[in-house]
């Protein structure tokens, strides 16, 4: 995804959580820790914290319309899923399993 390549991005080996934030948004804490959490304890995952309001060219560019919004992406850089407001780590640990499902899927 050539935006976040120009927000510096650097996509994990399996999935990278991209988390767009700002600075006196309270779930946006919360979404922190959740997505922290989960790529802390998966290989291969990485998250990354993006200020939307420094960063407003990419918040247009990807449709992000609210803080917090996730977007899980593949190791291509593909977004496979997107959530706006606080994920449940169920949801986020669900679209990791099913991209790795699909990398492991016979073509």
């Amino acid at each position: 995804m050539p935006v976040l390549a120009d927000l510096g991005v650097t996509l994990g080996e399996r999935a990278t959580l991209v988390q767009f934030s700002t600075a006196f948004c309270q779930p946006c804490r919360a979404t922190r820790r959740v997505l922290a959490g989960i790529a802390d304890s998966t290989p291969g995952v990485v998250h990354v914290d993006v200020d939307a309001e420094s960063h407003l060219d990419a918040v247009r560019t990807l449709g992000v319309a609210s803080t917090p919004t996730t977007l899980v992406l593949d190791a291509a850089g593909r977004e496979r899923f997107r959530a706006a407001g606080i994920p449940r780590p169920a949801q986020v640990r669900a679209a990791l399993d099913r991209i790795t499902t699909v990398e492991l899927s016979p073509r």
